[in-house]
């Protein structure tokens, strides 16, 4: 762990090298008069908009909707399929099922699917953004959205084939998250506060009435997130159920950009994690790699430095389009033809989410020694990008 001394509070960083506008960022969350204690700075993380990704920052009395940023709820899903072995044929006929009924990218279901907010979770929600674009969500849940979601299929160090899924609370999220930014710049404007508009961290005092109105909807989106992951997932099972033998375990699930209200030294503050992962002690969590590398189920240690956190995943070592300006797209294919890895890589465009754009799972997994313990390491064996 390295410290940065130099601002009103210390910056706390699991990693070796890091960008310059991450630590600018990083400095920037440092400097806010409620920023509590320290500013935690995971290992994978990499400049964001307002707030590095693998930032975590703990907060008295307000909480800040970029610091949680657009894609509310964001976060991981794993199961194993009981299976200790499949075929490359299985495997082909199972992606390419999964491919024909989980629509991704900008794609949205064909037809309107189930209520995912039964009648009392309605009224509370009258007047809001979720209220406005309800009927809306309706198509978008069990899709998995573009940039970095994916679907996986799995090999586990405990012998079992695994499924794992990353995904968010796609347009829903980002309206939420548009909406409150926008009003906190407006009241943050109006107050003359101390909090430079240029930084992109407008806040909201945790007693108003906006306040309350974002950590409603911004829980809501939390809750939307999940069953987008358990609806893809179940149509993931059907599949493996009509070409394998599979018996699935136990559901783990972890969000990784959210805000929450948590107790550390004895001091209730408001935790933003935006791109990192709760790891209080025994909480069970997921690290992935990218589409070519190791991922991790993990169980959390409580290091209280960290504010209880750890990395969402490897972290980005190349912007998306630089990624397709200068990684080489043969060498990038045949990294995950070598390991026999069903991929997305096809074409330059692809290349945002190559082996090459990501950082070395490795190294991020050494520097979180101190965060988490790896209980099963997963190889890639098929891979859905969105």
């Amino acid at each position: 762990m390295k410290v940065i001394s130099s601002e009103r509070i210390p910056i706390k960083m699991w990693l070796d090298e890091i960008e310059s506008g991450a630590v600018q960022q990083a400095k920037n969350l440092a400097n806010l008069p409620f920023a509590f204690k320290w500013v935690s700075i995971m290992p994978d993380a990499h400049q964001g908009y307002g707030m590095p990704i693998g930032g975590v920052l703990a907060c008295q009395k307000v909480v800040i909707p970029n610091a949680v940023g657009v894609d509310i709820g964001c976060g991981m899903c794993a199961v194993s399929t009981g299976l200790k072995e499949i075929n490359k044929v299985q495997l082909g006929k199972i992606i390419s099922e999964i491919k024909e009924c989980v629509p991704v990218g900008f794609n949205h279901q064909e037809q309107k699917q189930s209520d995912w907010l039964n009648d009392k979770q309605k009224g509370d929600l009258l007047g809001t953004i979720v209220e406005q674009q309800y009927q809306s969500s309706l198509t978008q849940i069990g899709t998995l959205g573009g940039g970095n979601h994916f679907i996986e299929i799995q090999k586990g160090s405990d012998g079992f084939i695994y499924v794992m899924i990353h995904s968010g609370s796609r347009n829903l999220g980002y309206k939420v998250a548009k909406h409150y930014n926008e009003i906190a710049k407006k009241l943050n404007k109006l107050w003359h506060v101390e909090v430079p508009l240029k930084h992109d961290l407008a806040f909201l005092p945790i007693e108003t009435a906006e306040a309350k109105k974002y950590m409603l909807e911004m829980n809501t989106c939390v809750n939307f997130a999940l069953e987008n992951r358990k609806r893809m997932l179940s149509e993931i099972m059907a599949i493996f159920c009509k070409h394998t033998s599979a018996v699935f375990g136990e559901l783990i699930n972890i969000a990784h950009n959210y805000a929450t209200l948590e107790n550390h030294y004895r001091e209730n503050v408001i935790v933003h994690r935006k791109g990192a992962t709760l790891a209080s002690k025994g909480t069970i969590g997921i690290i992935p790699g990218s589409q070519g590398s190791k991922s991790y189920i993990v169980e959390g240690l409580g290091n209280p430095e960290s504010f209880n956190s750890c990395s969402h995943g490897a972290g980005r070592k190349m912007g998306r389009r630089q990624a397709c300006r200068e990684l080489n797209l043969k060498k990038e294919i045949a990294k995950l033809d070598s390991q026999g890895i069903i991929h997305n890589i096809k074409t330059v465009d692809d290349l945002d989410e190559a082996v090459g754009a990501y950082k070395d799972i490795d190294t991020v997994m050494k520097n979180q020694k101190d965060l988490v313990k790896i209980l099963v390491e997963l190889r890639p064996l098929a891979v859905i990008k969105g």
